[in-house]
């Protein structure tokens, strides 16, 4: 019997979207479908990875170059795909994924305003064809989700950009949708939590379906 390689599902939203929680809901559900799920981060998922996330996070009086910060996300991303990411795929785990590429276009691209036909060819190198099956973008006016990001912890380096910067990764993001409908589950993030829940059961469904398809 063909083992039927694992799905690829990332979640992505700006400052104080309720990623994480809404991770772990994702994660309690499919499990209860009986699917094997591990779920990871970026940057960041093996140990090499995230010791370059606290490169990238850590306030600095440095400032970091845009092409530093780019490649570091790429080189962190690298080590994701090839040490965790691919290898759970291929044996039919399911991966779930804090953040991906597309955070990268839109907090490099958008936010800071690297040329994307870097990020593309980044993409491309390191990637090849590899994009995710499903990417739930977890959406909410910036002011309302920087005033929760503000209650939850100390600011790290891009949480002490200003909201203008959020703006930008924000319409990325959007942007992002329009050009792929078919990948993106958008998210009203604003809602309260069960009404965020109730909002990707659907999308748990159709992703459950196509396993069985």
């Amino acid at each position: 019997m063909t083992l039927m390689r694992g799905r690829f599902i990332t979640v992505e939203g700006t400052e104080g979207a309720g990623k994480s929680s809404n991770i772990e809901f994702v994660r309690a559900e499919l499990e209860a479908r009986g699917i094997e799920v591990v779920v990871s981060r970026e940057p960041g998922g093996t140990p090499l990875a995230e010791e370059i996330r606290s490169l990238l996070l850590s306030p600095r009086d440095e400032r970091v170059c845009e092409d530093a910060e780019l490649l570091l996300m790429f080189a962190a991303r690298a080590q994701h795909i090839a040490a965790l990411i691919k290898p759970a795929l291929a044996r039919g785990t399911w991966v779930l994924c804090d953040r991906f590429t597309d955070a990268t276009f839109a907090y490099q691209g958008g936010g800071r305003g690297v040329d994307v036909q870097r990020i593309r060819t980044l993409e491309s190198l390191v990637q090849g064809a590899l994009r995710p099956d499903c990417t739930f973008l977890l959406d909410l006016p910036v002011e309302l989700g920087l005033e929760r990001a503000r209650k939850r912890s100390q600011p790290d380096r891009f949480e002490q950009e200003k909201q203008a910067f959020f703006e930008r990764v924000r319409a990325s993001y959007l942007q992002r949708v329009e050009a792929e409908p078919e990948r993106f589950a958008v998210i009203n993030a604003a809602l309260d939590m069960e009404q965020v829940r109730q909002q990707l059961l659907p999308h748990l469904d159709r992703l459950q379906a196509l396993r069985h398809g």
